[in-house]
């Protein structure tokens, strides 16, 4: 016996099955639904391999359809596009039909067997071949049909392969599919009927109003003029500035509208045509249905055809702006300057800069300026723009400080350059200056070591000749230093430079740097002294003013060291008086003593700057002279002598001014560390000439930084105070300032701890306050509410890193704490007249026996502020207030600065 026949076929047909083999015929009856789904499984796999070609390129060019491509290319490429489509589309089509069988039942009962173990649908259609007389091998024949029976009958239908990776590597069926889903998406069915205009161009094709167009005349943006539509234009003239770009379009039969145009200047661009193809690929034909080019020069636009139009075009012309130098320079005491412009263009200025360049024809090269110069770039600095506003025509102030700069001093030409939306450069006539305004420095000290290091700035070989002078000039510590920090610090600095320049190569740029940073200031901190003591302060500004008298100053210089005077004379006093206040017995008079009131004194000051600005040098030296033996001799006096002792409202009153000092303080270095975060490194060129030497090695200059700063250097645009604070006070008495970060900086969360202590000391000075039960002190106690919710605000911004949060907040909470003085001075003022039984109109008014400050003013019924009646008086006021504002339009006119910074000073143009 045996199972199959070997000369049988591979998939003999199931009916053949013996009739008495029931599970066989079971079994087969099962079959015929998996039977007909793998069959349709195979069709589909041979369509879609033999034909997918085919519908690849049918659903691109209806995709291309759908999208309206042939509305927008030229009429030739339509039928290009159409041919080769079509030839694609036959041979796909030929392809698939030569490729694709149809799956027969032999076939797909094959691969359904094919997936089962055994191949059990073939051995049911084989028959017994021997032993079909033996029950024994009739019976294991039957064990075996069914066996084979039951595992046909979990036959399943077989999944079609529909893969065509290896057939299309390129995925180019994707392609065409995503182009389709595309078109279906942003295109439109119905627009693909209109391709039947450029297929079968006809009369009966066109619009029914015959053949129309549409056109724009689009001006550059930044000329601010109106688009005009052609079609409402009457006049066959028209005026439009350089760079418009025409649009047009042409609607109804392909080939019934041509334009013609001479203003784009493209047939002079391109050339002729040459043997191998058109001259400018980019250049549509006359005929297509859209078109645009750009007007570049005076011409013709042609519509030919029914319908059509033509104009004339006249170009108008973007001319370059004009910017010029307007008025005087204006040179500050403190180095800085001010120089005014105008510039205008017709339709705006975008950007401009200055141009400084050293005019070496003119330096008068002796001494250390006898060497070649080393190689230097110009100066060049951005222009100060309006922020909002035309820019056609405007004015504008250019406010810098090149003090440090090697130039300082020297002749220059400085030339301005403005220049607008096209590129168009201006240029102004060059300004011819005999020296680069820079600060000036009196003292002889200071002068010499600023002079060499200009020298050692101009050339690399004057490092031998330099520290040659510098040795010499500290030769005799004793004779020129006041302070022996300054002389440890130079020498340190002369050991290095004399390190450098003994070198193979000489000095290098790093070392040049360095130690001419460290000239500087080493410099200014000898100008500017770090004198504790009020007597030597006065004596200091004295000498500067003395020297500048010799040195022939200018007006503003004059300007400000008489303010510095004024104002060591006012600390001099102060101090003087409060000497003499904690005293038990008023300073006895002789007979030749003379008494000189405030008024007296300050006709004397203002009767010296007159004399130096008119230039009578002789008199204001003996004048001078005169003062400063008038000032060692002076004592103070005052009325009710023997009162040492400090009433309660005087108290409160000197608390919450050293207060306002110290969130002052905050205020700073919070702004010294917005800086910082966004500048780092380049705090020392911002004006922070006020900031002691860090990194020099100077001993015993802590928490003297804010003195120096409001000496009018302009310290980060913070320094100069307008409230209760005396004038070059600055952050004296500060607390501890917590610990530096890894930049000398004290981090954000120090400060932050630091106005948290402030709010708390706040709260210390408001539960002790007097003036309970009068109006004054109600408001008063609202003020310093405010002010302490303005710290609250403050700390949490700082904790949250937000530095220009901060710094707005701390503003307005010595705002408040300003107002709550005032409001308190008012209060205890009454208290003092109702408890005194005094009569006047005013609050704060003293009696005629009262005390009066040095200079004749009254002092105030309580604490040492008094009224505002003449607090910050004088045109010396406005200039400061007119110098920070410089400064402030100076830094927001520097667009390479962050954001953030940016941001903050444009709110503080908007305030004041």
């Amino acid at each position: 016996m045996t199972a199959d026949r070997p000369d049988a076929p591979a998939s003999a047909p199931l009916t053949n099955a013996p009739a008495f083999a029931d599970p066989r015929q079971q079994t087969l009856a099962r079959l015929v639904r998996p039977l007909r789904l793998t069959r349709a499984g195979m069709l589909a796999e041979r369509v879609t391999r033999a034909f997918w070609p085919l519908w690849s390129i049918l659903i691109a060019l209806a995709a291309a359809l759908f999208l309206g491509l042939h509305e927008t290319v030229p009429v030739e490429a339509v039928w290009a596009t159409g041919a080769l489509g079509l030839a694609a589309a036959l041979w796909a089509a030929w392809r698939g039909v030569r490729a694709f069988r149809v799956p027969t039942r032999d076939e797909a009962v094959a691969r359904l067997d094919a997936t089962l173990p055994g191949r059990p649908l073939q051995a049911l259609a084989d028959s017994q071949a021997i032993g079909a007389t033996d029950d024994a091998s009739v019976a294991v024949w039957a064990a075996h049909v069914r066996r084979m029976a039951d595992r046909a009958a979990t036959a399943k239908p077989v999944e079609p392969d529909l893969r065509l990776s290896s057939r299309d590597p390129y995925a180019l069926r994707y392609v065409a599919l995503t182009f389709f889903v595309a078109a279906l998406l942003f295109g439109s069915v119905w627009r693909a009927a209109s391709v039947t205009d450029v297929a079968a161009p006809g009369p009966g094709s066109a619009l029914a109003a015959g053949p129309a167009w549409e056109g724009w005349i689009e001006p550059p943006l930044h000329t601010g003029k109106p688009s005009l539509y052609l079609n409402d234009i009457a006049a066959t003239e028209i005026s439009v500035p350089a760079g418009s770009r025409v649009s047009l379009r042409l609607y109804g039969e392909v080939g019934a509208l041509r334009v013609e145009e001479s203003v784009s200047g493209q047939e002079d661009a391109t050339g002729v045509v040459s043997a191998e193809g058109p001259a400018s690929e980019a250049e549509a034909p006359a005929t297509a249905a859209a078109q645009s080019f750009e007007v570049a020069q005076d011409g013709r636009i042609d519509i030919d055809g029914a319908g059509g139009r033509t104009w004339e075009v006249a170009v108008v012309p973007d001319q370059a702006p004009s910017i010029a130098f307007d008025g005087e320079m204006r040179r500050e005491a403190n180095g800085q300057f001010a120089q005014p412009f105008a510039a205008e263009d017709d339709y705006g200025v975008v950007s401009g800069r200055g141009t400084i360049r050293l005019d070496l024809a003119e330096v008068d090269r002796r001494h250390g300026l006898a060497a070649e110069p080393d190689p230097r770039e110009a100066l060049v600095i951005d222009l100060p723009l309006p922020i909002s506003g035309d820019r056609a025509e405007f004015a504008e102030t250019i406010v810098e400080d090149f003090s440090k700069h090697p130039w300082s001093g020297l002749p220059v030409e400085f030339r301005l350059t403005a220049i607008d939306a096209s590129g168009n450069e201006g240029y102004s006539l060059p300004l011819e200056l005999d020296a680069l305004p820079g600060r000036r420095f009196f003292d002889p000290l200071a002068n010499a070591l600023i002079e060499q290091r200009r020298d050692l700035l101009w050339s690399k070989a004057n490092a031998p000749r330099v520290a040659q002078v510098i040795r010499a000039v500290s030769h005799r510590p004793d004779d020129v230093f006041r302070s022996t920090s300054n002389y440890l610090q130079l020498r340190f600095a002369l050991m290095r430079l004399e390190s450098a320049a003994a070198a193979p190569d000489g000095i290098d740029e790093a070392a040049q740097d360095e130690i001419a940073e460290a000239l500087w200031q080493i410099a200014l901190d000898i100008e500017e002294g770090d004198l504790s003591d009020a007597m030597e302060r006065l004596r200091r500004a004295q000498d500067r003013l003395a020297e500048a008298i010799r040195n022939g100053a200018s007006d503003e210089e004059i300007a400000q060291l008489m303010q510095e005077m004024r104002e060591a004379m006012q600390d001099y006093m102060n101090q003087l008086a409060q000497q003499q206040q904690n005293q038990d017995e008023q300073p006895q008079m002789s007979e030749n003593t003379q008494e000189m009131t405030g008024d007296q004194l300050q006709q004397m000051l203002d009767r010296l700057q007159q004399l130096m600005e008119e230039g009578r040098t002789a008199e204001a030296q003996q004048l001078l002279e005169q003062l400063r033996q008038m000032m060692e001799n002076m004592q103070v006096t005052q009325g009710q002598p023997g009162e040492g002792q400090q009433s309660p409202g005087q108290q409160a009153m000197e608390d919450l001014a050293e207060t306002l000092r110290e969130q002052q303080g905050l205020s700073d270095e919070s702004f010294r560390n917005l800086q910082d975060q966004f500048n780092p490194g380049q705090q020392g060129q911002e004006g922070q000439q006020g900031q002691g030497q860090q990194g020099q090695g100077q001993q015993g200059q802590q928490g003297q930084q804010g003195q120096q700063g409001q000496q009018g250097q302009g310290q980060q645009g913070q320094g100069q105070q307008f409230g209760e604070d005396q004038p070059g006070q600055g952050q004296q008495g500060q607390p501890d300032q917590g610990e530096p970060g890894a930049d000398g900086m004290p981090s954000a969360e120090d400060l932050a701890r630091r106005q948290g202590e402030l709010r708390r000391e706040l709260d210390r000075q408001m539960q002790n306050m007097p003036g309970d039960g009068s109006e004054e002190g109600r408001a008063a106690r609202e003020s310093l509410g405010r002010a302490g919710e303005a710290m609250d605000r403050a700390e949490d911004a700082l904790r949250g890193d937000d530095l220009a949060g901060a710094i707005d907040e701390q503003a307005q909470a010595m705002e408040a704490l300003r107002e709550g003085m005032r409001d308190l001075g008012e209060a205890l003022a009454q208290q003092q007249q109702q408890g005194e039984g005094q009569q006047g109109e005013q609050a704060g008014q003293s009696n005629p026996d009262g005390r009066r400050d040095p200079l004749g003013r009254d002092g105030g019924t309580d604490g040492p502020l008094g009224t505002e009646e003449n607090l910050l008086q004088g045109e010396d006021v406005y200039r400061r207030a007119r110098d920070l504002l410089d400064e402030i339009r100076r830094r927001a006119a520097e667009q390479d600065r962050p954001e953030v910074e940016l941001d903050y000073l444009r709110r503080l143009l908007d305030r004041f």
